[in-house]
């Protein structure tokens, strides 16, 4: 009996090695929770297309936007466990979404497979390159002076980035009102055009427009300097005593639906931290103001836990 039970195994292992090693056999999709062009989508996208140049494989990228990035962990949760499908999720739609949506129909420990921590970044608290305020004091001496009348954008109600706008208002005693929109893209567009007065956003998403000096970076809300924008002080630093401590920051990963096979998600996450792992996309992460992952599916499991 243990012969036979110790043969099975053995050809279980043999299997599984075989199943690694002819994955991909088809197109595997990445599903994208927020628009084009903002942090999630730019991040999404670097991975896929390292992903795909360094193994011929074809990763296709696919953006399902919508209620803080839920709808598209919901559209991941319920695809098939067979490797084909994955989603970057992040702290807004794993941690904050299942809080603020109590009809969601995934758990975010339980109907979902950690694969790969992606990256960390800090928000940045960013104007127009018009605006009147030229310091984060500046902000914070107009929204004492006249409560409501100075408004933050953010990428949508109950992401990460609008509760560290919230953080902002909490810790120096101030009201500014917030304008929600459906992800970085559009906010952006609004912020260039002047039509809100500071914006809280992820530093990929605003880094090209703080690039072109359509936008001024005014704070970081890192605890440490951006090594992108070094001469752009933390929040701590531009804020004074009132924000000693403020910290807020954004991290991404992949993951796929519960029950894909071990061998598959290894093999993911080993590509990726290649990945992210090659000079040249740590170069381009790090620009953008990020700062590359490539931890292992059980390290993501405890992240997200």
């Amino acid at each position: 009996m243990l012969k036979k039970l110790a043969c099975l195994l053995a050809l279980g292992l043999i299997a599984a090695s075989a199943h690694a090693q002819t994955y991909p056999e088809k197109p595997i999709r990445m599903v994208i929770p927020f628009p084009p062009g903002g942090g999630t989508d730019i991040l999404a996208r670097l991975v896929a297309q390292k992903l795909t140049e360094a193994n011929k494989w074809t990763v296709v990228p696919e953006n399902k936007a919508g209620a803080g990035g839920t709808l598209g962990i919901t559209e991941a949760a319920k695809g098939k466990p067979d490797g084909y499908d994955m989603v970057m999720g992040q702290k807004d739609n794993l941690v904050i979404g299942p809080w603020l949506y109590k009809n969601l129909s995934w758990d975010p420990t339980k109907d979902l497979t950690p694969v790969a921590h992606v990256a960390y970044t800090p928000v940045v608290i960013a104007t127009s390159v018009n605006s009147k305020y030229k310091t984060l004091a500046d902000v914070v001496n107009g929204a004492k002076a006249a409560p409501g009348t100075i408004t933050y954008g953010s990428p949508g109600n109950g992401t990460s980035i609008h509760l560290a706008g919230e953080l902002f208002k909490s810790m120096t005693g101030t009201y500014m009102l917030h304008l929600p929109y459906r992800g970085s893209s559009p906010a952006l567009m609004d912020m260039v055009a002047g039509n809100a007065d500071v914006m809280f956003d992820n530093l990929p998403s605003s880094m090209a427009q703080i690039k072109a000096g359509k936008l001024v970076a005014l704070a970081v809300t890192s605890s440490q300097r951006s090594t992108a924008l070094p001469d752009v002080p933390t929040v701590e630093q531009a804020g004074g005593p009132a924000l000693k401590g403020y910290e807020a920051s954004s991290w991404f990963g992949l993951l796929a639906p519960a029950g894909t096979p071990a061998d598959i998600v290894n093999r993911i996450q080993q590509e990726t931290a290649k990945a992210l792992a090659s000079p040249a996309v740590k170069e381009r992460l790090m620009a953008q103001g990020a700062i590359p992952g490539g931890n292992t599916p059980a390290e993501i499991a405890r992240h997200i836990d």
